[in-house]
């Protein structure tokens, strides 16, 4: 795909820069072949912090590790080593532990597939220890939601506590978070593969088109390639694209080939067509990512483009998820990736009751439908209380 949609890097730092730049190298032998005004100056402590914050210090360890290239200091292929080794111990740990999860799942009849994790390292990289992983994702038909709280758990499971005021969450949100507390694993259970009001596809529609990955002994099914692509695309577009590691992913699925009507038949039917737009400028900018001349059409336009460029704001940095989205620059971000549609449902969604609502003003259970008159009034209640 040609590149004519360039947008504007100069707020990238140089230790981004050289990241991106190792990135993009096929293999070890090139690395050489970075240009040496690349290295000038290179703070090796930030360009740390980015490899980690972006979660592609496993790949670039592997890039690293056979090279005699002395522009690297001795000690950050050390560092990068001990985080590598400390990942694929982790990957190892959740690799056991979604084969536990399937078989438990499976064994009471409850359809499962894994949405993250080692399944999809293995799956796109080859090698788990290529990727990284906090935690496990798995998604469910939203019928087996309370068999499925129940199954975790029984086996140790603790569930974060959620806000429910009217029965809110199942809407609201799109998956619980539960913690073992002795094996240290976090693990979210989805009944959506995003919030409302975006366009996702049912569960029966995913479960058709699931594969099953041979990474362990017992079967473990994850999302159909075409789904997969197209679920992370969301997934880092929601984020800002805040990890470089999504983009990665991007890339190597790309690398792979796609069949272009299967997935333009998706991308119509969900209505994603922005958001595919924007990975894929991302992708070719930032990491140069070959594709098909087909992919071209969906980078037309302007829309693509803009939300391209304002990603890099949250790119370029190393700050949380948290820090980010309290922002306002990734408020009008956010309204951007959104129709005209999704607009007016998150302005209905103001009218909505929530847990703030309960928590400035406690009302008993059977006399909820109470906060939706008095909800006007308790937001203005809490603006006002606001320390200025």
């Amino acid at each position: 795909m040609e590149n004519n949609h360039s947008i504007d890097l100069s707020i990238l730092s140089k230790e981004l820069r050289l990241l991106l730049e190792i990135m993009k190298t096929e293999d070890y032998d090139s690395i050489g072949s970075v240009k040496n005004e690349l290295y000038i100056d290179i703070d090796w402590g930030i360009f740390l912090q980015l490899a980690r914050h972006h979660r592609v210090y496993p790949l670039i360890y592997s890039k690293l590790k056979k090279t005699d290239d002395n522009r690297i200091p001795p000690y950050v292929i050390q560092t990068l080593y001990k985080d590598f080794k400390k990942n694929t111990f982790q990957m190892l740990l959740l690799s056991g532990e979604m084969e536990q999860v399937s078989e438990l799942f499976t064994e009471n009849h409850v359809r499962l597939l894994f949405l993250k994790g080692p399944v999809i390292a293995a799956d796109i990289y080859g090698d788990i220890s290529l990727r990284t992983s906090k935690d496990l994702d798995i998604l469910i038909s939203i019928t087996d939601l309370k068999r499925a709280e129940e199954l975790l758990l029984s086996i140790g499971y603790e569930k974060e506590v959620v806000p429910n005021v009217l029965n809110e969450w199942k809407w609201r949100y799109h998956h619980v978070i539960y913690f073992h507390p002795q094996k240290k694993i976090q693990l979210e259970l989805h009944w959506r593969l995003q919030s409302l009001p975006m366009k996702v596809p049912k569960f029966y529609e995913l479960w058709e088109r699931k594969r099953v990955s041979t990474l362990t002994s017992y079967p473990v099914y994850f999302l159909g390639k075409e789904d997969l692509l197209l679920y992370l695309i969301s997934h880092g577009a929601r984020h800002g694209w805040f990890r470089l590691r999504w983009l990665l992913d991007i890339d190597q699925m790309l690398k792979k080939g796609f069949e272009l009507e299967d997935i333009k038949s998706l991308i119509s039917k969900y209505q994603n067509r922005k958001l595919v737009g924007q990975a894929l400028i991302l992708a070719s900018e930032l990491l140069e990512t070959r594709m098909n001349e087909g992919w071209g059409n969906f980078t037309e336009g302007t829309d693509s483009k803009k939300i391209a460029q304002n990603a890099l704001n949250f790119i370029k940095g190393t700050e949380s998820l948290e820090s980010i989205m309290s922002s306002e620059c990734y408020k009008d971000y956010s309204l951007s990736l959104k129709s005209k549609l999704q607009r007016f449902f998150n302005f209905l969604i103001l009218f909505y009751p929530n847990s703030a609502d309960s928590m400035t003003l406690r009302v008993p259970k059977p006399l909820h439908f109470l906060y939706f008159p008095l909800r006007p009034f308790l937001v203005v209640w809490r603006k006002t209380r606001k320390p200025s």
